[in-house]
């Protein structure tokens, strides 16, 4: 089980349809990276998806839907960078002009920080967007809530994005969930805002969607202002999310452990 989830990209005004649909896809069955605010990896990992049910995630959506996709991000369940070549398959399908003819621009991959994978998908010759999961701005905040970090250090990862921005022409993206009490402190914003100048990127700030069984929490909404704050101050593009999906748990793998935990209470026998 894989989960897919429908963005539309502004409130629809006067009752018109949104003005962009953005699909967020997954790319493999759970997760083996362990990030400690995550759903994606709390039911372990199975598989890497094949090239064609990454595809397909988008055809089924655009089905049911009866909508255009024209964005799509590689944010759902699993680390995109971790099936490198089924992702690049899809891509150029998703691409094509015989395929989904989804411009390259409009194709963003997520990564938690595969330093070496980012600089293989550098050398691919697709202007697609980068978005890094940093989540932290020190070694020690992210070894506290992304394992990955342990081998691949702040440091390490930073390299990777300046080969990365080196070689491509678009922005890259510093994904950055804010959860209280971990890595909301004004340090930390100093820091992010650092790191943001020498790539020139720009950072996009998620108030975490709490999930079940995990002890994380959102900061207020005067902490995460002044998180914004400093970063805008700083002169890095900043923005903050506004809140999507956390009335109906469906953010980062909940809809399907959601639907998952349903499906075995409904199986045990009364």
């Amino acid at each position: 089980m894989i989960e897919s989830v429908l963005i539309p990209a502004s409130p629809a005004l006067y009752g018109e349809k949104s003005d962009r649909q953005t699909i967020c896809i997954s790319t493999q069955v759970g997760c083996a990276y362990g990030c400690k605010f995550c759903a994606s990896g709390l039911e372990g990992f199975s598989r890497n998806l094949r090239a064609n049910e990454i595809v397909d995630q988008i055809i089924a959506i655009e089905r049911a839907s009866g909508e255009k996709i024209d964005n799509i991000v590689f944010m759902g369940m699993g680390e995109p960078l971790a099936n490198l070549k089924n992702v690049i398959r899809a891509i150029r399908i998703i691409n094509a002009s015989w395929g989904l003819r989804i411009g390259a621009r409009h194709i963003t991959v997520s990564t938690s920080g595969l330093a070496p994978q980012i600089k293989k998908l550098a050398d691919e010759p697709l202007q697609i967007r980068l978005a890094v999961s940093l989540h932290g701005a020190t070694d020690e905040v992210r070894n506290q809530i992304m394992p990955i970090n342990r081998r691949y250090n702040v440091e390490t990862l930073l390299s990777a994005c300046d080969y990365y921005v080196a070689h491509k022409k678009q922005r890259l993206t510093f994904e950055y969930i804010l959860i209280a009490g971990v890595n909301d402190a004004d340090t930390q914003a100093h820091l992010l805002a650092q790191h943001a100048r020498r790539l020139s990127a720009k950072v996009n700030l998620i108030p975490y969607n709490a999930v079940e069984g995990l002890e994380w929490s959102r900061p207020s909404r005067n902490r995460q202002e002044k998180f914004l704050s400093i970063l805008r101050a700083e002169g890095v593009p900043a923005t903050l999310r506004r809140e999507k999906g956390h009335d109906i748990d469906a953010a980062c793998g909940q809809l399907r452990l959601q639907t998952s935990r349903q499906e075995r209470r409904r199986a045990v026998p009364a």
